[in-house]
């Protein structure tokens, strides 16, 4: 399986770049047609997901210091938009506007932490299977480290918990499959023994992730 992954890598991640333009394309077409919070929200985070992926991918064509710097960018990005993924979730469950205001007001919290997160990762660069990228080091505060934590799993795991309340009340597994499939990538890179494969087999659950969240706001919240 390792051997697969690494032959595949740098190929796979631009055929995963150009799934989630087309997943993007429909949310925005999806949020322009409705006005849909949700679609549009998930168009956020997919445009995180594609800038990382996108860096990540040309990060081997890049200089080492033009690559630091624009790494720095996707830690940021990451930080602001994967909050988003609370209010998705309020707006999937149909709060009403108090706990709307209170999700709203948790992602921005986690939103200023993931920024504050970003600005002080220290970064070190690193190479597999012919991507190069820059990764958080040693050096990185122990906080900074805690709140990416969060940020990765702390929002995947709601997610799911979400998701079985609405497959319950609107009959629909569309919203825990996509927190679900996010977290079993995630995991599965350390459960099979390529941890350092992580990043790029959690690319194939963000772009799940992605995929449900468009067919839940395009079947079900049209």
């Amino acid at each position: 399986m390792r051997g697969i992954l690494l032959s595949i890598c740098p190929a796979a991640i631009w055929a995963i770049v150009v799934c989630e333009l087309i997943v993007a394309a429909l949310l925005f077409i999806q949020w322009n047609k409705t006005k849909q919070m949700l679609a549009l929200l998930t168009f956020l985070v997919s445009a995180g997901l594609i800038l990382d992926a996108v860096i990540i991918g040309l990060g081997s064509l890049m200089q080492p210091e033009v690559l630091k710097a624009i790494s720095s960018v996707r830690f940021v990005a990451h930080g602001m938009l994967i909050p988003l993924l609370f209010p998705i979730c309020g707006y999937a469950l149909d709060f009403k506007k108090p706990a709307l205001r209170a999700i709203w007001i948790l992602a921005a919290v986690l939103m200023v932490a993931g920024v504050a997160q970003a600005f002080s990762t220290v970064l070190e660069p690193k190479e597999i299977a012919g991507v190069v990228r820059f990764v958080s080091s040693a050096d990185t505060p122990n906080w900074a480290d805690t709140v990416s934590k969060i940020l990765s799993f702390g929002t995947v795991i709601p997610m799911m918990i979400a998701g079985v309340a609405v497959w319950i009340r609107q009959k629909t597994p569309h919203l825990f499959l996509s927190g679900f499939l996010m977290f079993v990538f995630s995991a599965l890179g350390p459960a099979t023994g390529n941890a350092d494969l992580i990043f790029f087999i959690s690319m194939f659950g963000e772009l799940f992730m992605v995929l449900f969240l468009y067919m839940y706001a395009k079947k079900e919240r049209s």
